[in-house]
């Protein structure tokens, strides 16, 4: 009995709180359903109508999944925003820093706790009231953290692009006491003899040289990857490319150079190959998993609340990303965007450690990829949402923005701080290759996107007036069909529908 007695309140408390989840959502549905749903004039308008409504339908089901996150009352806490508790918190906290703690007399110390403390405070305000994304598990206040990261990390992007190269290297200091100091690249290529006869103690060490961290990290970057593009000739397509910019640029970078297996061998088919194949069966099963959430004290088994706490940091619902990069030649254009700033932010990757004097295994480049692969994955989402239906999504998403942003003025660091190794004269022959396929993606743009376009409209034009049976003029000038009735008087068929 008293378990009955508390599920009443607890549902009426779910049904308010899913209206003020959703209630953007329901909204924008009856909306477009009540322009839809405007007076129509004719049967084929009726037709067109209940096309456009199911199409509609459909779109804006696809658009609002995501939000439709329902409360039943079991976790009204946890989908609260706690703004004012946020807000209390926070001021007690510096409440006590300013009449209880004694400041210390370190300048350096004060102005590093000053820094954090002005993030940390930027960081409860977006966390509890910036604008939610397209994503809501595990849960949207993670993402608007991810956003307001995203901010952050551009703001101190900028700080480091107006300072002059000497001083932004020593201000890495700090961060870390150990940064500011010139580091020397490793050099992959050299010997590349898989078996080396020469080493009669280990004659595969080459290979084993070659397995080092990267290795696993491969291998999981580029399963994420596929899980945020969610295409599998696109991420094919940047694999290999990014091996022929390597090949391109190793002149510039002496850990670009490689020997070939470990370019073909070891990246594109068993790292970048497995974690391709890892992602899109995961894709799929993604795809076909039955997206029907039941609310956790509903469950009645322990073993089904911990499935279901699993769960919780898997997708709310899924979309499946079509690109059809040969329909238009806007999406032509906008899936060689996307194929170019993941490119690039690969190679800034690269650049950026090798201008700010960073090791490879420094935390702060561990740090950069786990960013992006937090916010990657909102991005992409954005860009197909604006991508898809720009009438809908008529603003660029936000996180899509800040990445994009954040890639450009990466890229801009490593022009200020290190202009002489990046304009280094690439090779002749390097040259031709990248101008024969800029020019071979060219020709096929116009093709496909303009003389198809309109080769195919003449054919179809000639197919049609041969279809067409011929008309023979008469001296009065009607015409004459094969049936021997003018089209003045109309066919038999005709006559018999006015006297009807």
């Amino acid at each position: 009995m008293a378990g009955k007695a508390m599920t009443k309140p607890e549902s009426k408390r779910s049904s308010v709180a899913a209206i003020n989840v959703t209630g953007k959502c329901a909204t924008a549905f009856s909306a477009a359903e009540h322009v839809i749903d405007g007076p129509v004039e004719s049967a084929s308008s009726n037709m067109r109508a209940g096309v456009l409504k199911q199409s509609s339908r459909e779109n804006l089901h696809r658009k609002n999944t995501e939000c439709e996150v329902y409360d039943d009352g079991t976790n009204t806490f946890f989908w609260r925003a706690h703004t004012l508790t946020v807000l209390f918190i926070l001021t007690c906290a510096l409440v006590y820093v300013t009449l209880l703690e004694e400041t210390p007399q370190d300048t350096t110390y004060n102005t590093k706790r000053g820094i954090v403390a002005s993030i940390l405070v930027f960081l409860c305000f977006g966390v509890t009231q910036a604008k939610d994304g397209p994503f809501t598990r595990p849960h949207p206040a993670y993402w608007r953290f991810w956003l307001c990261v995203s901010v952050v990390y551009e703001l101190f992007l900028i700080f480091i692009l107006f300072q002059t190269v000497h001083d932004g290297r020593q201000f890495m200091k700090y961060i870390d006491p150990k940064l500011g100091v010139a580091l020397p690249e490793r050099d992959y290529g050299g010997n590349c003899l898989i078996y080396d006869p020469g080493n009669a103690t280990d004659p595969f060490h080459n290979i084993w040289d070659k397995m080092d961290g990267f290795v696993p990290a491969h291998f999981l970057g580029w399963y994420i990857k596929t899980l945020m593009i969610r295409d599998w000739w696109m991420c094919m397509i940047i694999s290999v490319m990014f091996e022929f910019l390597e090949y391109s640029l190793e002149h510039q970078l002496p850990n670009f150079s490689e020997c070939w297996w470990d370019h073909w061998i070891m990246d594109v088919l068993v790292c970048n190959g497995l974690g391709i194949y890892c992602g899109m069966k995961t894709l799929a099963w993604l795809s076909m998993k039955p997206y029907q959430w039941q609310g956790l004290w509903n469950i009645p088994t322990y073993k089904g609340k911990i499935k279901r706490i699993a769960f919780q940091f898997t997708p709310y619902s899924w979309v499946k990303f079509e690109w059809k990069p040969a329909s238009t030649v806007r999406r032509w254009l906008a899936v060689l965007g996307i194929i170019f700033m993941f490119l690039l932010a690969e190679l800034n990757t690269f650049y950026l450690k090798f201008v700010l004097w960073m090791p490879p295994e420094h935390y702060l480049v561990l740090l950069r990829l786990v960013f992006f692969v937090n916010v990657g994955g909102v991005a992409m989402r954005e860009i197909y949402d604006f991508m898809d239906d720009p009438k809908f999504y008529k603003k660029f998403g936000q996180q899509a923005w800040l990445v994009a942003a954040i890639t450009v003025t990466e890229f801009l660091i490593v022009v200020k701080y290190d202009p002489h190794t990046i304009t280094l004269p690439i090779p002749f022959f390097i040259m031709q290759c990248w101008f024969l396929g800029l020019i071979l993606i060219v020709f096929w743009t116009v093709w496909r996107f303009f003389f198809r376009d309109i080769t195919l409209r003449y054919k179809e034009t000639r197919r049609r007036k041969q279809e067409v049976p011929g008309d023979r003029p008469l001296g009065n000038g009607n015409t004459v069909t094969p049936s021997g009735r003018s089209k003045l008087n109309g066919s038999s068929e005709t006559v018999r529908q006015r006297k009807s």
